[in-house]
């Protein structure tokens, strides 16, 4: 049950920028999967078990494997919409990424992700969100 997305400005999302890295922010568990633009294609690639400093390491580490051009967060929002504490860490870990990796970082209302997830019997249900994240973000592009 995924939360409509509103279509995303071209501008938005340069055209040259074609492979992401998505990201399921989690306290102790963080969820990663890449995809690219013009597959519109999205596959979960397992989860980040670490927390702080580490947590970015291993990050580092995806990022270097996979070397997207942007990275795609997911925002937490309660189910009206309003922000809560985890979206604002959130939030501030996009932040945190773009100015550790100097990557384009774009969000994504990720409402219900984990809950999706769950439901379709993922064995990884953070990897899986972040999936269901970056393809709600592919399908946004005009």
């Amino acid at each position: 049950m995924s939360v409509a997305q509103p279509p995303i400005n071209e501008q938005a999302v340069p055209s040259h920028l074609n492979t992401f890295l998505a990201i399921d922010f989690g306290l102790k568990r963080t969820g990663i999967a890449v995809g690219n633009r013009m597959m519109r294609t999205a596959q979960a690639v397992g989860s980040v078990h670490a927390e702080g400093d580490a947590r970015f390491a291993q990050i580092a580490l995806r990022l270097k494997v996979w070397q997207p051009d942007a990275i795609v967060i997911g925002v937490p929002y309660h189910p009206d919409g309003a922000a809560h504490e985890n979206t604002a860490r959130a939030k501030k870990f996009g932040r945190q990424l773009h100015g550790r990796f100097a990557l384009p970082v774009f969000e994504v209302d990720e409402r219900y992700t984990t809950t999706e997830a769950l439901a379709s019997g993922a064995k990884d249900a953070d990897a899986q969100s972040a999936c269901i994240i970056l393809e709600q973000f592919l399908r946004s592009l005009l």
